[in-house]
This record gives structure tokens, C-alpha cells and sequence, in this order.
């Protein structure tokens, strides 16, 4: 008899979603990012360090933190969703769940995504056009503009299941 499906570890649903399980945690996201400023591929051991760096802790304790959470929660996590494939202290990525790659356009919590700044620039160009009289511009900026938004609503719709399981 094993586990029932959906009692995951810390009380964490099973049966998620592979992007929503991914952005649900910070720890996933930065080993997802790490993996792919590697080319796919990278040792555990670089992987705690980054994460351990990257959570503002990098003394030995915590790093051992990290690196238990990853062998039984988080590696296993991502195995069983078909992202990643642990084997011999090498961590691979398989496949990148498409809503993440939407979401991951944010480079950090402080900064602000491609879909806003692209939004702000669009406003410029319309107002510039509208000063310079220069309808093509006008017609350009609002194509733009309207496809940036689109594009921050499909971030925020991933961002908002993600939170809400």
C-alpha cells in the first residue's frame, strides 16, 4: 500500500498541475532557472549552492537545508511530473512546462516584466505620434500596446492558478 495520490509531501496536492507544482515554490523555480542557464544540465552540488546563495544563506547549514529538501521533496517532485531527471548527482532537464516559460519573462520579484515595459513603451510612441500628427505610428503603438497586454493577463492568469492551489 502506498501513499494516496494527492497527499503530497508537506500537504502539497499531487495532482497539480506540473506548472502550477513549479510555481508554487521558490526552490523549484530557482532550480528550474539554474538548469536552464546550464544548458540542461548540472551537478546537485552547484544547484544547493545557488539556491542557498540566492535565499541570502550560504553558511553550511542551510545549504544542507536546501539539499535535503531537494533529494525528498522537490527533485522527486519534478521527476514524477517528467521535467527533470535525477540520476548520479546530475539533475537534466527533460521539458519545461509551457506556462512556466510565460511566467519566467519576470527576471525577479523587484523587477518588472517585458509585457509592462512594452505596455510603457507603446504609450510613448503613441503620444509621440499623436504630437507628430503621424497616424501609422499611432496604428503601431496601439497593435503593440493591445498585444502586451494580452500578454500580461496570460502571465497573471498563469501567476493566479499557480497561487491558488
Amino acid at each position: 500500500m502506498g501513499i494516496p495520490r494527492g497527499a503530497g509531501v508537506n500537504g502539497e496536492n499531487d495532482t497539480m498541475s506540473p506548472s502550477s507544482m513549479i510555481l508554487g515554490n521558490d526552490r523549484r523555480m530557482l532550480l528550474l532557472r539554474f538548469l536552464q542557464d546550464n544548458n540542461g544540465k548540472a551537478e546537485l552540488r552547484e544547484i544547493v549552492d545557488f539556491i542557498a546563495e540566492n535565499e541570502g544563506q550560504n553558511d553550511r547549514k542551510h545549504r544542507k537545508s536546501v539539499y535535503v529538501s531537494l533529494l525528498q521533496t522537490h527533485i522527486p517532485k519534478m521527476e514524477r511530473a517528467g521535467i527533470i531527471k535525477f540520476d548520479h548527482n546530475t539533475v537534466n532537464l527533460l521539458k519545461v512546462p509551457e506556462d512556466v516559460d510565460v511566467y519566467m519573462e519576470v527576471v525577479s520579484k523587484h523587477d518588472i516584466s517585458w509585457s509592462t515595459f512594452y505596455s510603457g513603451v507603446s504609450v510613448l510612441f503613441a503620444l509621440l505620434g499623436i504630437w507628430l500628427n503621424n497616424i501609422p505610428l499611432v496604428i503601431i503603438s496601439a497593435i503593440y500596446f493591445t498585444l502586451s497586454i494580452i500578454q500580461h493577463f496570460k502571465t497573471y492568469r498563469v501567476i493566479s492558478r499557480s497561487s491558488d492551489q
